[in-house]
């Protein structure tokens, strides 16, 4: 597999492409954020990285780059729950209309396209599987999260994969959204990850505690993590600015230590000084990013550079895929 990675983010889909051990390469990633263009470098320097509008792409251009697969994850904010779902009428879904339109004079075998739950109800995804069967493509779409492979991650995406016949996919493809993976065993509440498995227990966490300000006016909001929880909510970028479902944050303290203190504190004057003290007792922090990367299953080879902040993380992250799905994914294409 010969493969062009689109929206390339901070190297998601070749991470998972690499963890899924297929024959082949990267060719060349494109992405415009230079934030995640500094993360992709760092992480994979051999790689052809380019800094372009891919509303810019022409038929010449990607088939001389000698490809066979697009792997690509597209901007998501027209199709989110908290956003205003203009769907086509977003300017954000211009690129990916672009690709699509490239698409009938490329040489591609194979594509993999990952999205927000809520696409699957869109006009743009009417449009790309329209595009897949008008160019012969076999195709079959998922909505699909963490929690069935084990990880303790809610983060429910969109997934489609697409083949050009007369290759068909090695399951019975009825056209019918699937909500589990073909030949993956349904994993059980026990086998699913504890959090203790992923934490950062030697980093100082003294610039992760919840603030006094937080406390006060968000801890009945919060989805509260504990060492032998076995679920987390799905982390967007905006974690660590605000707190409102943006992701869950972690308490090194028992679960029967801290619900009689909630109960209590919930029933407080929030302004009082015995309740901050309480609150404080309660060791609540934000997951580090190195704790994200690895709920989004990033390799341990993954790094960031040493001159990025907290934020330019989190947000980076936030815009990421989980690489054990993608990974999945990607395997059906040679099985």
């Amino acid at each position: 597999m010969q493969i062009l990675e689109l929206y390339s983010g901070i190297g998601g889909m070749h991470m998972a492409f690499k963890e899924s051990c297929l024959p082949g390469h990267v060719k060349a990633a494109i992405e415009i954020n230079p934030t995640a263009n500094l993360i992709y470098q760092h992480n994979f320097p051999h790689t052809k990285l380019l800094n372009l509008n891919i509303e810019g792409l022409s038929v010449e251009f990607v088939n001389n780059l000698g490809v066979d697969t697009i792997l690509m994850s597209p901007p998501c904010q027209p199709f989110t729950r908290n956003g205003k779902k203009a769907d086509i009428e977003d300017a954000r879904t211009d690129s990916f209309q672009h690709v699509l339109s490239l698409l009938p004079h490329l040489q591609i075998e194979y594509i993999l396209i990952e999205n927000v739950k809520g696409f699957e109800q869109s006009e743009m995804r009417n449009i790309l599987i329209k595009t897949l069967s008008d160019n012969k493509f076999t195709y079959q779409e998922f909505l699909l999260s963490p929690v069935q492979f084990g990880i303790p991650n809610s983060r429910l995406r969109y997934y489609c994969i697409a083949r050009r016949l007369p290759y068909q996919f090695c399951f019975e493809n009825d056209g019918q959204l699937r909500k589990t993976l073909p030949e993956v065993s349904k994993i059980c509440q026990s086998e699913i990850v504890q959090i203790q498995d992923i934490l950062d227990d030697d980093l100082d966490m003294t610039s992760y505690y919840l603030t006094d300000s937080i406390l006060r006016k968000r801890l009945k909001i919060l989805d509260i993590c504990f060492r032998n929880s076995r679920k987390s909510c799905c982390f967007t970028k905006a974690y660590g600015r605000f707190i409102e479902g943006t992701g869950s944050v972690f308490t090194n303290r028992l679960e029967e230590e801290v619900t009689p203190i909630l109960q209590k504190l919930y029933s407080m004057d929030c302004k009082s000084e015995t309740y901050i003290l309480l609150a404080r007792s309660l060791n609540l922090r934000f997951f580090t990013p190195k704790e994200i990367s690895k709920l989004m299953c990033f390799p341990k080879t993954f790094s960031f550079p040493n001159d990025l902040t907290q934020r330019q993380k989190y947000m980076v992250l936030g815009n990421s895929v989980n690489v054990r799905v993608v990974t999945e994914l990607i395997k059906l294409f040679q099985a």
